[in-house]
């Protein structure tokens, strides 16, 4: 069983910022990649960013130089610090892992629940 806490959504004006965090918890072995994905309504679910065990950072165009990654394995946590926030970034922002458990050593994709970012004036 593996487990999210994700947290720091809510709702701001735009040009404003949130910083997002997720915390994975469970029968994890290892983590090779975390990161965030968004849905927006209407649209299809898309890769905000993600980071590597390495600590490679991967970003959407539509949010590079504006969002930053980070994330501490050892602690199975990653953060997004999201500025200059636009009404186009509004969604629920989903937490996504890839690792492998510690209860069949396989490698499997996990997701979040997700929370909800909104931007609007």
């Amino acid at each position: 069983q593996v487990m999210f806490d994700e947290s720091g959504g809510g709702a701001v004006q735009p040009g404003g910022s949130l910083r997002l965090s997720c915390v994975a918890s469970g029968a994890i072995l290892s983590i090779d990649v975390m990161g965030w994905y968004r849905e927006a309504p209407g649209k299809p679910r898309e890769l905000v960013a993600t980071i590597t065990k390495a600590g490679k950072t991967t970003y959407a165009d539509s949010v590079r130089d504006r969002f930053t990654i980070t994330g501490d394995n050892g602690k199975k946590t990653v953060w997004l610090q999201m500025n200059s926030l636009k009404p186009e970034d509004t969604g629920v922002y989903i937490c996504n892992a890839d690792l492998m458990t510690s209860s069949d050593y396989k490698r499997y994709d996990y997701w979040g629940q997700g929370t909800q970012v909104t931007v609007s004036s």
